[in-house]
């Protein structure tokens, strides 16, 4: 079996495939100085309570925007599992042309997205990833990773607001039950939710200014909340990041 771990800079995504089947998977807080023996003892522990065997695993994939965990996460394969994980990085043959300058400078994930989206809808398509920030990812007719756009995300926006004005609480993400707040929780919430609609939609529609009917799929760990408020967006896969990962697996092995 293949075991997969997608290091976001808030959460770590750790996935069990059998071939091509998605068993199971487990949303974790990221951790920058988790040590190897932490990372092994949480995952041997999530294995057992999806009961999965640990000799099992053959594999292990990882795609990791946060550098410093990437000691921790190499020694983990090799002492909890006996073996060296596959770190994903954006200068590999991935099967797909980057056109980025520098390449290198595309976050691993972006480039697994782009993968499993041209995979499955063709091009061109454009990914939006709901993390801590909102990255917009375009491939093109010819399954090439042409850019995008990054953007701060909601959680960041969510944060700054509640830092930088003294007298506004922090509120919780979620909709709000009508646009024009009458409390300041409720203003809060609209300003956060509707407002991150539209940007993500004016994004969109530019973004089709320069590419002819993309097909638009959302992920990340927020994609089911915001994705139904969004009209440019036609779908959501909150797991398109892991079947990347396998994909990539599949073609470097």
């Amino acid at each position: 079996m293949l075991m997969v771990l997608d290091v976001g800079n808030t959460n770590t995504v750790l996935g069990i495939f059998s071939n091509e089947e998605l068993l199971n998977h487990w949303r974790l807080t990221t951790e920058r100085e988790r040590t190897a023996d932490e990372y092994g003892i949480l995952i041997r522990t999530l294995f057992g309570l999806g009961e999965v065997s640990n000799g099992t695993v053959t594999a292990i994939v990882i795609s990791s925007v946060v550098p410093p965990a990437r000691p921790a996460l190499e020694e983990m394969g090799v002492r909890y599992f006996g073996i060296r994980p596959l770190f994903i990085e954006a200068t590999m043959d991935l099967g797909m042309t980057v056109r980025y300058n520098p390449p290198a400078d595309v976050g691993a994930d972006r480039i697994v997205n782009a993968v499993a989206a041209y995979a499955q809808f063709g091009g061109p398509a454009v990914v939006v990833d709901f993390g801590t920030a909102t990255t917009f990812d375009a491939i093109s007719p010819q399954g090439e990773y042409l850019g995008g756009v990054i953007a701060p995300g909601i959680g960041i926006s969510a944060e700054a607001l509640f830092l930088r004005a003294a007298r506004l609480p922090r509120v919780e993400i979620r909709p709000p039950s009508k646009v024009v707040g009458d409390s300041t929780v409720g203003s809060i919430q609209s300003g956060l939710y509707w407002g991150y609609a539209g940007l993500v939609d004016g994004i969109l529609r530019r973004m089709k200014d320069e590419i002819e009917n993309p097909y638009v799929v959302s992920t990340g760990g927020l994609a089911e909340l915001i994705s139904p408020a969004c009209e440019e967006i036609d779908s959501v896969d909150r797991n398109l990041t892991l079947e990347g990962m396998r994909l990539v697996y599949e073609r470097l092995k």
